[in-house]
């Protein structure tokens, strides 16, 4: 099933826009795991809370939101929310999904190093590659296959020598759970990607940036509410207790705030990139993005953090270039493919109408 996209850009530019999203994509990536890792390791221990930031930025997308009804006002569409319930409740469902994803992961990272964890979620492209190939029927060319190898192969590298980057002071047994979850994580998000490109294509109404905003907002704010009941009863509100942490915080309570305000902002770019690749590409590119920006994301956490740099990794870096290279290669040769067929059909059928009109004449 196609999506139904409204008329609007060319095909240059949705390859812009595809770019742009996929800029936006990486400083949300590769932002997000390290500031929430700087909280962890300077104080932070709410894990509830850390997982909240990663969708409490949702009040931004209120901005595109309101210039894009603005611009449809100019336009005689009055309509505040292009969104139709069955879409709202499907984004609602996939929202709450997100919330658990989210403690899920927040939990991984707060026992687990950035490189270890981010080794992890590379296996989040797999679980997406079986996800939607069951649900959105995404045809696998061997490019895309060559890709998806590539990029395990290289998370694979890289789990060689994870045993020997346990935190000190850090259990076994919190070790392991680390790792449980943050691969529960990564199967999840796995889902949640074709999930959200299943409901661009069941929406039964035409598809635009808009509402794919809507979409988005919606998920986001379920998602933060389902964190924010587990804030309650995990009882982060009482007696003011985030106020305490930021006092106790080893960077000073000023930039504790900042921690938090900037974790918001950067975690709400990776789900807007995220949502933007899907829509103007596919849930698979998605996780490729994500995939290949887990190496720099690796290499950011040694230069900040001091993290070791081994072999396993320089080597899981060249795989998931090289994975990232094939993909795009495989795209960029089947576009050419299509239009040599395109043009092949025109001619022809230029040919079939010569020849019709020649038979007609007297």
């Amino acid at each position: 099933m196609d999506i139904q996209i409204a008329a609007g850009p060319t095909a240059a530019m949705k390859r812009v826009f595809l770019i742009i999203n996929c800029f936006i994509l990486a400083i949300g990536n590769c932002g997000g795991p390290l500031i929430m890792r700087l909280y962890f390791i300077h104080g932070g221990k709410r894990i509830w809370f850390s997982s909240w930031l990663e969708t409490g930025g949702w009040p931004i997308i209120l901005i595109p939101l309101i210039v894009s009804y603005t611009r449809r006002r100019k336009s005689d569409d009055s309509r505040l929310v292009q969104m139709r319930p069955r879409v709202f409740y499907a984004a609602a469902i996939i929202g709450t999904l997100t919330g658990l994803d989210d403690y899920i992961y927040a939990y991984g990272v707060a026992r687990l190093p950035v490189s270890t964890s981010s080794l992890i979620i590379a296996s989040q492209l797999a679980f997406t590659a079986v996800f939607a190939f069951f649900l959105v029927k995404q045809k696998f060319t061997s490019f895309i296959v060559n890709a998806v190898v590539l990029l395990t192969l290289g998370a694979a590298v890289l789990g060689l020598h994870t045993s020997g980057d346990r935190p000190a002071g850090e259990s076994s047994r919190e070790y392991l759970m680390g790792f449980l979850f943050t691969v529960g994580a990564a199967a999840m998000y796995g889902l949640i990607l074709p999930l959200v490109e299943v409901t661009y294509q069941r929406a039964k109404q035409a598809l635009t940036f808009t509402l794919v905003l809507e979409i988005q907002f919606v998920m986001c704010f379920f998602a933060t509410a389902f964190c924010t009941v587990g804030m309650i009863v995990n009882k982060d509100f009482q007696w003011c207790a985030i106020a305490r942490e930021a006092r106790a915080f080893t960077l000073g309570e000023t930039n504790y705030y900042i921690v938090v305000v900037f974790s918001a902002i950067i975690w709400q770019c990776f789900f807007l990139g995220a949502i933007g690749v899907i829509f103007y590409s596919s849930s698979l590119l998605s996780a490729i993005v994500i995939a290949v920006l887990l190496p720099v994301t690796e290499v950011l956490a040694v230069i900040f953090y001091k993290e070791s740099f081994n072999a396993e990794k320089g080597i899981s870096l060249f795989l998931s270039l090289w994975g990232f290279v094939s993909y795009f290669y495989g795209e960029i040769k089947q576009n050419n493919n299509n239009n040599n067929k395109n043009d092949e059909k025109h001619i022809k059928d230029g040919t079939q109408l010569a020849d019709l009109q020649t038979t007609a004449a007297p």
